[in-house]
C-alpha cells in the first residue's frame, strides 16, 4: 500500500501558523506580484474567491469579508515545507518518502499490516501537525492514482474522514472511483476529460473499465496504458528515488513593473544569474551551458500573444564553471543580443544545464585554470550571504537599486529564515 500526504492549503496554512487569531477565518495567499490568488482557506473558498483568479478582480469581495491577503512568502513556505518532509523521514523506514511538491509528498506503507493503516495514518498525521504546525490530510491505497483519489475524497469530506481515507477494500474503491469525476484523476488534462466525457466517461470507474488496448489508443499510449492499471489497483507508477543532484537549475522572476531600459534588464540577469549559481554551488556541481530567456509584455506589434512569446539564447562556455563571476559574463553577452529597445519586457530567466561534479571538471588547454581560486571565493561569498542573509555580497553587475524588483506590498515576515524578522511572543 501507499499514500499521498498533503498538506492542506499549504501556503495559507504557513501564514496562519505564526499568526493563530487567523485560525478560522478566510485567507489567500498571491502569486509574484501578487496578481492572482494561488492559495485559499476554506473559509475563503465558501465566500466565492475565486482559485487562480486575479487578484484586483477579488479585492471588492476580499474587502467586504476583511480576507486576510498576503503576497508569496517562499522563504517561509521552503522552510516549513523541509520541515514537514524531515518529520516524514523520521517517522518511516528510510527510502520510504518520495517528495513529490513543495506540499505533497508519497510514502511506502508496505510495511504497516492491513489492518493497522488507518491507525498508523491518523498517528502519522497527528504527529506530523503537532511537530510542525501545519495540517495536513492522507489518502491510502494500492497504487500512487488511487491514493491521489483517496486524499481528493479525505479533503472534500473533513467532517467525516478526519482527513484521513484508507482504500482497502474493493467496496471502498469502487465507491471512491463512482464519486471521482474524470477530470479530477491524477495525469488527466482538461483536453483528455473533454474528450472522455464525449465518450461517456464521466468517472474514474467509467474509466477503469476500459481495456488496456483501448487506452493505448485514446489516453496516450504508455501513459493512458499505465493510468488504466493504476485505477485497477495494479501498481504501474513506481516510486522514485530522491532526485540529488538537479540536471538543470532555472532562476526565472516577473518585474515588479515593465523593464525598458538595458540597464534593468542586465542587473535582473545578473542577479538572476547569482542567484542560480548559488543553487549550483549547493549541489557541488558545475555548469557548461547557460540560457537566458525574455518574455515582452503585450504591445501592439507583438499581435496574438498575451504577454508576447518568450525569447531565448543560449551559450556553451569553454569549461564547467559555478563561479557567479563567470556565469554573469555569459548572460550579460546573452542579453545584449535579445534586447530590443522601445520594448516591454515582463519577465526574464536564467537557466543552468550540462551540469557536472564540480570535482570532474573536464580542462582546457585553452584558458587559465581558476577552479580552485574561484571556488575559494565563492565558497566565502556563500558563508558570508548565509550568515548575514539578503545577499550582503553581491556583484555590481546585479545594482543597487533594482527597480524591476517583483512586487511583494503584503509579504508576511520571514520568521524561520531571518533574525531580524523572528516571531515576537508578547
Amino acid at each position: 500500500m501507499f499514500a499521498i500526504v498533503d498538506c492542506n492549503s499549504f501556503y495559507c496554512s504557513c501564514e496562519r501558523l505564526f499568526r493563530p487569531e487567523l485560525q478560522c477565518l478566510p485567507v489567500v495567499v498571491l502569486s509574484n506580484n501578487d496578481g492572482c490568488i494561488i492559495s485559499r482557506s476554506d473559509e475563503a473558498k465558501n465566500l466565492g474567491v475565486d482559485m487562480g483568479g486575479p487578484y484586483f478582480k477579488a479585492k471588492p469581495l476580499i474587502e467586504k469579508y476583511g480576507v486576510a491577503t498576503f503576497s508569496s512568502n517562499y522563504n517561509l513556505y521552503g522552510n516549513l515545507s523541509w520541515r514537514v518532509m524531515e518529520t516524514m523521514r523520521m517517522l518511516l523506514p528510510p527510502q520510504s518518502v518520495e517528495v513529490y511538491s513543495v506540499d505533497e509528498c508519497f510514502i511506502n506503507l508496505k510495511h504497516i499490516a492491513p489492518a493497522e493503516l488507518t491507525a498508523f495514518s491518523t498517528h502519522l498525521k497527528e504527529t506530523v501537525e503537532q511537530w510542525t504546525g501545519i495540517k495536513v490530510s492522507i489518502g491510502v491505497a494500492p497504487t500512487k492514482v488511487l491514493c491521489k483519489v483517496a486524499n481528493r475524497l479525505a479533503k472534500k469530506n473533513k467532517a467525516i474522514t478526519n482527513c484521513v481515507l484508507v482504500l482497502n477494500t474493493p467496496r471502498r474503491l469502487e465507491q471512491a472511483l463512482q464519486k471521482t469525476p474524470v477530470e479530477d484523476i491524477w495525469g488527466v488534462g482538461r483536453q483528455f476529460a473533454n474528450k472522455l466525457r464525449m465518450l461517456n466517461i464521466n468517472t474514474a470507474l467509467d474509466l477503469s473499465k476500459q481495456n488496456i488496448a483501448w487506452a493505448h489508443r485514446n489516453l496516450g499510449g504508455v501513459v493512458g496504458m499505465r493510468l488504466i492499471r493504476e485505477l485497477n489497483g495494479f501498481e504501474s507508477i513506481a516510486m522514485k528515488e530522491e532526485l540529488v543532484q538537479k540536471k538543470m537549475i532555472a532562476t526565472t522572476r516577473m518585474f515588479g513593473s515593465p523593464v525598458t531600459e538595458l540597464k534593468d534588464m542586465k542587473e535582473a540577469i545578473a542577479t538572476y544569474t547569482a542567484r542560480a549559481a548559488e543553487k549550483l554551488r549547493r549541489q557541488q556541481c558545475a555548469a557548461a551551458c547557460i540560457s537566458v530567456f525574455v518574455v515582452p509584455k503585450e504591445t501592439p506589434t507583438i499581435g496574438r500573444f498575451r504577454h508576447g512569446p518568450s525569447i531565448s539564447a543560449y551559450t556553451l562556455l569553454p569549461q564547467a564553471t559555478s563561479a557567479t563571476n563567470e556565469l554573469i559574463k555569459a548572460s550579460i553577452n546573452l542579453v545584449i543580443q535579445l534586447y530590443e529597445k522601445g520594448r516591454l519586457y515582463k519577465k526574464a530567466g536564467v537557466i543552468l544545464s550540462h551540469i557536472v561534479p564540480d570535482d570532474a571538471i573536464q580542462g582546457n588547454l585553452f584558458t587559465e585554470n581558476k577552479i580552485g581560486k574561484n571556488k575559494l571565493l565563492m565558497n566565502t561569498i556563500d558563508n558570508v550571504n548565509f550568515a548575514m542573509r539578503d545577499d550582503i555580497i553581491k556583484f555590481a553587475a546585479s545594482g543597487t537599486s533594482r527597480n524591476w524588483k517583483m512586487r511583494q506590498e503584503l509579504r508576511s515576515p520571514r520568521y524561520t529564515a531571518r533574525w531580524n524578522e523572528i516571531c515576537l511572543v508578547h
